[in-house]
């Protein structure tokens, strides 16, 4: 596998013109067709399942096709622009054209990460890259220190999540061009914000995916959700390896990216000796110049393997998605209890609590299945655990794509939101969630009539047999269901929305100060004490609670201030006030909330 030559991709600029160079091992003739010159241009093989060839005198701009042996034409499975969609001409661009004003750009520490999570269609009403690039001051403000993107490689139609991947190199024409992307990264790097990525390399889309036309990209070895996998470790797979491995590195190079966001790392099935996730690491180390990158996997599995550093037979990536923190807080806070969350039945705070000092909660012990999960997080750094309570799986993989405010009180949601901001893991926010926006996300797609009608229906056959559902689950394929998942940003200045982004702003703020490892106090089954250095959070995530105030600390907030609640109830002390509670006070909680104090300043002499 190591001997394979590794070659980019794609039609590469030149001084003199363009090379175009395609892996097909199986092709014994691949043509190019330009759009303006009828001549065809066989391309040469050149070796390991390569044909390239080079035109003088041909610059950016230029479009083109392949005609595969006697099929086709087809767009180029490593294009980097589709300007007519996945299934015409592929279009020349110069990755060097674009003017670059972060020379002196360094991401933030891995310790410092707020991610926020969203998707370029709906963030804003034009749904650009451009849409994006005018509210990243409104990011910055917030205090985030990275915005993570959804999947931007082009999909068929006009709409899509990106998770029907079919141009994996090319920047969705939905959105804007290239250089949109790249102004975007651009602007977000002076603004002082990381940029991160979400690709896909589990399976292909099912509609305008060329690459398994010219490669054999698939195997029957395993299978996955999507059907057959990846082929990783078949005959081929060094070259298949290369081509995803050369897609991650074409981001990081070409667009600056900070970071890749790896979707479900467990479908990545392969049982060679270097696992594709450790080739990957290896390779963006040694091949990507600059800044320093990250990895990061999703993935449900709580395996410490794959941030465990390559010296010690781990893979080396930098964090995982952890899904227990969201799945507990949803079950104690929304009652969530079918598919997955049946895991979590019957959590509550001394739960939690286990997954804020580990990381995650599962360890290899069984899940009420009885089946045991997980593995020992020992190894693993806090905050290379990213964790969230809402996500955008876990709200538009829900019937009606609601959002957890809309399940749960104001109240509970403030106090939520406050663990997770206080806790030392890698905190995520999907977009608009620091204003309690109204709007939902839902699932939405634009494929042609036939796969549109099997996506109806496997959605409709996926909530079947939810007890707790049995309403209308809006069409997929509808425009209207697009529309209705863009955020309404005039949201953020009214009423409860400004006090709840007041809240994050503040939160955000106090987290800036925060360190140390979580020392944490369970206090009943739905309150809890964490405290990170000289600060501490008193969390009740359920109304009438009551929590002593640690020794020597006073108090700094709560989030039934009423900058936070519109009609706020405040904890409160049984004599004098919150701002005079002697310590071990017993702090009484009518309504849930989460209260920060910090130690008090000996004074002088004391």
């Amino acid at each position: 596998m190591t001997s394979f030559p590794h070659r980019p991709l794609g039609a590469l600029p030149t001084d003199d013109g363009v090379t175009f160079r395609v892996w097909a091992p199986h092709a014994d003739a691949i043509t190019l067709l330009l759009d303006a010159d009828e001549t065809p241009l066989p391309l040469e093989p050149s070796g390991d399942g390569y044909f390239e060839r080079t035109v003088d005198g041909l610059a950016p701009g230029a479009r083109y096709r392949y005609q595969l042996n006697d099929e086709g034409p087809f767009p180029d499975p490593a294009s980097r622009f589709q300007p007519e969609g996945v299934h015409g001409p592929s279009e020349v661009v110069d990755p060097h054209a674009f003017e670059w004003q972060d020379a002196d750009w360094r991401p933030p520490p891995r310790d410092e990460w707020v991610i926020y999570e969203l998707h370029i269609g709906t963030f804003s009403a034009t749904g650009t890259y451009a849409g994006v690039q005018e509210r990243l001051d409104a990011l910055k403000a917030l205090g985030v220190t990275a915005i993570e993107l959804m999947p931007v490689a082009d999909f068929p139609g006009r709409w899509n999540w990106g998770y029907d991947p079919a141009a994996l190199y090319a920047p969705s024409r939905a959105y804007g061009t290239p250089y949109g992307l790249r102004a975007l990264v651009d602007a977000a790097h002076r603004a002082g914000l990381a940029v991160i990525l979400d690709v896909i390399y589990n399976h292909l889309g099912p509609d305008g995916a060329y690459a398994a036309a010219f490669a054999p990209m698939f195997t029957e070895k395993h299978h996955t959700p999507w059907g057959p996998a990846i082929n990783l470790d078949d005959t081929h797979s060094a070259g298949v390896r290369h081509f995803f491995i050369d897609n991650a590195l074409h981001w990081l190079r070409e667009y600056h990216v900070d970071a890749l966001r790896l979707d479900a790392t467990h479908a990545l099935k392969d049982d060679s000796d270097t696992h594709f996730l450790a080739e990957l690491h290896d390779r963006v180390h040694a091949e990507i110049d600059g800044p320093p990158r990250a990895l990061i996997a999703e993935d449900p599995r709580n395996v410490n393997t794959l941030v465990q550093p390559r010296s010690e037979g781990g893979f080396g990536l930098d964090a995982v998605w952890t899904d227990d923190f969201h799945h507990q807080i949803r079950h104690m806070t929304a009652g969530d209890s079918h598919q997955y969350f049946a895991s979590f039945e019957g959590h509550r705070a001394p739960e939690l609590a286990t997954t804020i000092r580990d990381g995650w909660f599962y360890q290899g012990q069984p899940d009420p299945t009885g089946a045991p999960f997980g593995t020992d997080p020992a190894p693993v750094d806090l905050d290379q655990c990213v964790i969230c309570i809402q996500n955008h799986d876990q709200i538009g993989n829900r019937p009606t794509g609601n959002r957890l405010t809309e399940d749960i009180s104001h109240a509970v949601y403030r106090a939520a939101s406050a663990l997770l901001l206080f806790a030392p893991e890698t905190p995520l926010l999907f977009m608009g969630q620091e204003w309690a926006a109204t709007t939902p996300f839902l699932f939405f797609t634009d494929h042609h009539d036939a796969l549109g009608e099997q996506v109806r229906a496997g959605r409709a056959e996926e909530f079947d047999h939810l007890a707790d559902f049995d309403g209308a689950i809006p069409d997929p394929q509808a425009q209207d269901t697009f529309e209705r998942s863009k955020l309404q940003w005039d949201e953020r200045d009214e009423g409860l929305h400004r006090r709840m982004l007041a809240l994050y702003q503040d939160l955000l703020r106090l987290r800036t100060k925060l360190h140390g490892a979580p020392d944490v106090t369970v206090h009943s089954d739905y309150a809890l004490t964490l405290r990170r250095g000289e600060h501490v959070l008193l969390v009740a995530l359920a109304d009438e609670e009551t929590i002593p105030l640690p020794d020597r600390t006073e108090v700094l907030f709560h989030t039934e201030l009423k900058k936070y609640a519109p009609q706020p109830v405040s904890p409160f002390v049984d004599n004098g006030t919150l701002e005079t509670a002697a310590s071990g006070a017993p702090i009484h909680f009518p309504r849930a909330a989460a209260l920060v104090a910090v130690e008090r300043a000996e004074a002088p002499g004391a």
